[in-house]
């Protein structure tokens, strides 16, 4: 009997990508609930938006002081053992996170300085991670797939995960949703052990790593086609993605609500984000991703305005939904034409950028955002930000159009190559 084939699982045909997936499922759900047991606690103890902000920054931050470092560490060493010491470290953060609350000592710089940790820890994850996606998929065909795939897998996990935290946090407290993510690690190190992968092999090192982490730059530098999507989606993370510092405030002031109607908001968000990676794992081979990219940046900005002054919470459930959709489909698509466009070689580097660009700028916009609310509300700041996200597709889209782009990358990737013949 032929095997029946999914077009939007495509890339589960590969083994390792299948345990990837499996575990990164179950790990990613405890995340998710660590991150909103985190932020409902700091602005629980402060009942501050700035203080939120800086939670946001004190996690997000770090990556963006060292995700250069890690792209580079991600080109040069074994991405494998890269990956396992990561999560083997998260795992440790996540169970001195539940002691601290355990033994009473869970106060906001506690908690902050925990969440620098952890932002350390995933500027040299997510490149090593994002990186290994290509090697896990045997058919590079199927990356576009995989990618798609993993951002439903994050937004199923952003669905299901703060949902839970919020009932949790109601009826047990911090430390069960702190002591779940820790246990929730077993996961993704089970899949990472029962891999199958090729015999890693030391590349020979010609250039040291502060020369590495220059090409690096200069790559990115002489490449348009992926540094105009790198530079659109840091003005996104800048000013657009950082609303979700303000859901804890939407929840207790606007809403009235408690823990669990953080949770919800937080899961419409996912239910969005889900519907847009099964949009984009679906889409055709060949379909144009610079205009739904366009059109998927205009449908974050709509949400956003339409959301914001919104009093009634079904309602505004169903809009911070379709937000969700724009914005996992504004962040999936940059990262698919980012890894679809880039050399090999230059993999892990040109990924330390989007993590900059991506978490790096996010913590600097929620320092901005927090300030803003302090002053404007919430609502109103989340009204600028839709309009900010409006301008930025319409200020972005007649760059990313241009057939230009693709003839220079096509140039500069054959330039690459006469000159890596010459040099051998």
């Amino acid at each position: 009997m032929p095997r029946l084939e999914l077009p939007f699982l495509r890339a589960f045909q590969s083994y390792n990508y299948r345990l990837y997936f499996a575990g990164q499922s179950v790990s990613l759900i405890g995340t998710w609930m660590q991150r909103t047991a985190v932020y409902w606690l700091v602005y629980e103890k402060t009942q501050s938006s700035f203080m939120l902000g800086a939670a946001v920054f004190a996690a997000q931050f770090p990556s963006f002081l060292f995700s250069i470092i890690g792209g580079v560490v991600s080109d040069r060493y074994n991405r494998y053992r890269v990956m396992l010491l990561t999560q083997v470290a998260s795992l440790v953060q996540a169970v001195l996170l539940t002691t601290l609350v355990l033994l009473g000592l869970d106060s906001v710089w506690n908690i902050l300085s925990l969440s620098v940790v952890l932002g350390i820890v995933n500027a040299f994850d997510v490149p090593a991670r994002q990186a290994m996606v290509y090697d896990m998929v045997n058919n590079k065909e199927h990356l576009p797939n995989a990618i798609a795939l993993n951002s439903s897998m994050v937004n199923t996990a952003r669905l299901i995960g703060p949902a839970m935290a919020g009932i949790v946090l109601e009826e047990f407290g911090a430390n069960i949703c702190f002591s779940i993510n820790a246990a929730s690690f077993i996961a993704v190190l089970t899949s990472l052990f029962c891999m199958r992968l090729p015999r890693y092999v030391p590349k020979p090192r010609t250039n040291d790593a502060l020369t590495d982490l220059r090409e690096g730059f200069q790559y990115l530098r002489k490449t348009p086609s992926i540094s105009t999507v790198m530079l659109m989606l840091a003005c996104v993370s800048l000013l657009s993605l950082p609303y979700i510092t303000l859901l804890p405030v939407y929840a207790q002031e606007i809403f009235q609500g408690r823990a669990s109607t953080f949770g919800y908001l937080n899961s419409f968000v996912g239910l969005g984000a889900v519907s847009g990676a099964i949009f984009l794992a679906s889409l055709k081979a060949g379909s144009n991703l610079k205009k739904v990219l366009f059109f998927n940046t205009l449908i974050f900005g709509i949400g956003l305005i339409c959301f914001s002054h919104l009093t009634n919470f079904p309602v505004a459930l169903a809009f911070i939904a379709i937000t969700g959709f724009g914005m996992m489909s504004q962040t999936t698509l940059s990262n698919t034409l980012i890894q679809t466009a880039v050399t090999p070689a230059m993999r892990g580097r040109v990924l330390s950028y989007y993590a900059m660009a991506f978490f790096g700028m996010q913590p600097i916009g929620s320092l901005l955002i927090g300030a803003v609310s302090h002053y404007a509300g919430a609502p109103n700041t989340v009204l600028l930000q839709g309009v900010a996200t409006l301008l930025i597709a319409f200020i972005f889209f007649p760059f990313l159009r241009r057939d230009v782009l693709r003839r220079r990358h096509r140039m500069k990737m054959e330039q690459l190559e006469e000159r890596s013949i010459e040099t051998t």
